[in-house]
């Protein structure tokens, strides 16, 4: 396996609240990739003694041991079962209920010589390429499907949408919601690369139209993590007056990207024949709540 992460603060004078993590097993079978986007919090606080990194590299620790270690639970179960381990770390200093809360987006991914999960909570995106170079976006689309005006201000979408029935869901302190996550599964010989993305990395294709999610692919593929997040800056920079793009969005975000590209499976061919040609991966799952979902966490 091959990998290129980075992950790089919007703004220098504040801590980065992503979360990034790649690797394989000693056995060199598989891999697993998990990324997190900490929702950053209103001034007037969250209720949480802890800051959004806190929180974020105790969920990612969490998640990257369950992943690891328990080969037999799914990823809705190991993403349920680490927000629980993180909310007990602070249940009895903080107040859990807080609709701020410190929270995140997340994509985990894991893989072995048979198949590939995934699963994706909100608005972070996981790119699967497939053998001849399809690009499949995996997505929680619930923010992009809901009315503007409910996210109008950050009071509005914590009184109506955040974590609540027929609005978008992250991973706070409730274990249940990993059961609203866009999980799946492929063969793992239909998966020859693939890329995590939180939505700072993403606004090269969302906000700014820069090219599609092949495009970006490609650009990871030739260029690097690094091109991708340098681009979005100087996007960010160019549109910081006009705001064509960025609207009421913050100038600079938070951005990670993962590209990782898998080892290849050799599988024996049939005597004068080809080896069994790549099938595109299926369509995402939709998303187990009342639809209605990318952007103002």
């Amino acid at each position: 396996m091959r990998t290129d992460v980075v992950s790089e603060p919007g703004d220098p004078g504040r801590p980065n609240e992503d979360f990034a993590g790649v690797g394989a097993p000693a056995s060199g079978q598989g891999g697993w990739v998990v990324v997190l986007d900490g929702v950053t919090p209103p001034q007037d606080g969250t209720g949480c003694l802890h800051s959004v990194p806190w929180f974020t590299a105790r969920l990612g620790g969490a998640l990257i041991e369950l992943t690891v270690s328990y080969r037999d639970l799914t990823l809705a179960e190991i993403l349920s079962r680490a927000i629980a381990r993180t909310a007990g770390a602070h249940a009895d200093t903080c107040d859990l209920s807080h609709p701020r809360t410190p929270q995140a987006t997340v994509v985990l991914a894991r893989w072995s010589a048979e198949s590939l999960e995934y699963l994706v909570l909100s608005d972070s995106t996981l790119l699967l390429e497939s053998p001849d170079g399809t690009v499949t976006p995996v997505q929680d689309d619930r923010i992009a499907r809901l009315p503007r005006s409910s996210l109008a201000t950050d009071a509005v979408a914590d009184a109506t949408v955040r974590n609540k029935e027929g609005g978008f869901f992250t991973a706070a302190a409730d274990p249940s919601v990993a059961a609203r996550a866009v999980t799946g599964s492929v063969p793992r010989g239909e998966v020859r690369a693939l890329a995590a993305l939180t939505d700072g990395a993403t606004r090269w294709v969302e906000k700014f139209h820069e090219g599609d999610w092949t495009d970006c692919f490609t650009l990871l593929r030739k260029e690097g993590a690094q091109a991708l997040i340098d681009r979005v800056r100087a996007l960010e920079t160019t549109d910081r007056e006009e705001r064509r793009h960025l609207g009421r969005s913050k100038t600079h975000d938070d951005a990670t990207a993962v590209h990782a590209e898998l080892r290849q499976l050799r599988t024996p061919a049939a005597p004068d024949r080809a080896p069994h040609g790549p099938a595109t991966c299926p369509a995402s799952p939709a998303p187990p709540a009342p639809p209605t979902s990318p952007t103002s966490r």
